[in-house]
């Protein structure tokens, strides 16, 4: 009991931190990723301002960021992260990677709940002479909203595997934690024990944003 009462602020320490990281890349990610995503819809063709040429390229970014596994992605931005933050290491060095690499998940997801948003509503908007930036603010971000929450929470669910992964090269959070404390030292009831925190966290982000796509969609 005595080791537990030892371990227990740490891991509280170690919450925070993953919750730190997740927060911050969460919001740098919906700001960014939600552009990229409406450049993408847009742009494609049939959009409302066909670019096939920027459309192409902003996709093979977009591609290129998603199939580079998350591991390699932390080691290969290293060097922005330092020119960034000054270090690699620690929780706040991670935000960077974290970022670089939600941002094209997110970003398709948005393309695809533009997507679905009925062609119809789009033509009558642009029937009574709206501009082409109105219809993305007026008709399809707004009509897209619940699907946008709901990608939105997928990507920061995502964002806290991530941070775990990170925890492995030194950035700090839950993953650190049962790395050092639990594998490390052969401690299986403090791997669980982590294990059990990320999943209570991850199941708690995923009903808060599964009853806010709900009611966006009722509203």
């Amino acid at each position: 009991m005595s080791d537990w009462n030892r371990i227990w602020p740490q891991l509280l320490d170690a919450t925070w931190e993953t919750l730190y990281m997740v927060g911050v890349a969460a919001l740098v990610t919906v700001l960014l990723g939600v552009p990229l995503g409406v450049l993408l819809t847009v742009t494609a063709p049939g959009g409302l301002a066909p670019r096939p040429l920027l459309h192409r390229l902003v996709g093979l970014v977009v591609n290129l960021g998603r199939a580079l596994p998350f591991i390699i992605l932390l080691v290969l931005v290293a060097p922005v992260t330092r020119g960034i933050v000054g270090t690699t290491i620690g929780s706040t060095a991670a935000i960077v990677p974290l970022t670089i690499g939600a941002v094209p998940f997110l970003a398709r997801l948005v393309e695809t709940s533009l997507r679905e948003v009925a062609a119809g509503k789009v033509e009558a908007a642009l029937s009574m002479g709206a501009r082409r930036r109105d219809v993305v603010r007026t008709v399809l971000l707004p009509e897209a909203r619940p699907s946008l929450v709901a990608g939105i929470t997928v990507t920061v669910v995502a964002l806290i595997s991530y941070s775990a992964m990170a925890g492995a090269v030194g950035g700090g959070g839950l993953g650190d934690f049962a790395i050092r404390f639990g594998y490390q030292q052969f401690r299986t009831d403090i791997t669980l024990a982590t294990v059990v925190l990320l999943l209570v966290i991850v199941q708690a982000l995923q009903w808060a944003g599964d009853r806010w796509a709900r009611s966006l969609a009722h509203a």
